[in-house]
């Protein structure tokens, strides 16, 4: 059986999906780039066969994240230095979005990845409390806290500018 075609195809599907999410849980491009490249080598091992195309999203969504977590929470990983990034970063997101990722790349990881799968992936809560394997009650209350996080951050980066628009809220 010639999986290839397949594997291009969700390649092309999912790769910016977990590249998102990989750079707003840890922050790091090249952590985000070889992460991507290990949820798709799990892909090729395991050859999983999806019940349709929501399980197949959920699925990458998932070993995305327990990449991450993995990652991260590795001895070597919280060891390490990395060196200045100012010059190779390039943002995920669109330039006029730039205030907006500065300040969502401060909060912690599971307020991060909670916000992505809400507003960017546009899941409910009920379906990100499956995906990251908790309660939907602590789902809703790390989104209701990354929320407040964010309006106050965001409060904060506008009165340090001068910017100051009512309206403007999260």
């Amino acid at each position: 059986m010639n999986t290839e075609p397949d594997a291009k195809e969700l390649f092309e599907r999912y790769s910016d999906m977990v590249y998102r999410i990989a750079v707003s849980y840890g922050n790091s491009v090249h952590s985000a780039e070889d992460i991507v490249q290990e949820v798709f080598l799990r892909y090729l091992k395991k050859q999983p066969l999806f019940e349709s195309g929501d399980h197949e999203k959920a699925w990458f969504i998932r070993v995305a994240v327990n990449c991450c977590k993995s990652l991260f929470s590795s001895a070597w990983n919280r060891r390490i230095c990395p060196l200045e990034e100012a010059d190779q970063f390039t943002l995920p997101f669109e330039p006029d979005e730039y205030e907006l990722y500065e300040v969502l790349s401060g909060l912690p990881p599971k307020y991060r990845i909670v916000l992505y799968l809400r507003y960017y992936e546009e899941y409910q809560v009920q379906e990100i409390a499956e995906l990251l394997k908790i309660t939907p009650n602590l789902a809703s209350a790390r989104l209701s806290r990354a929320r407040k996080l964010m309006k106050n951050r965001l409060t904060i980066a506008n009165e340090r500018i001068g910017f100051q628009d009512e309206t403007r809220t999260i």
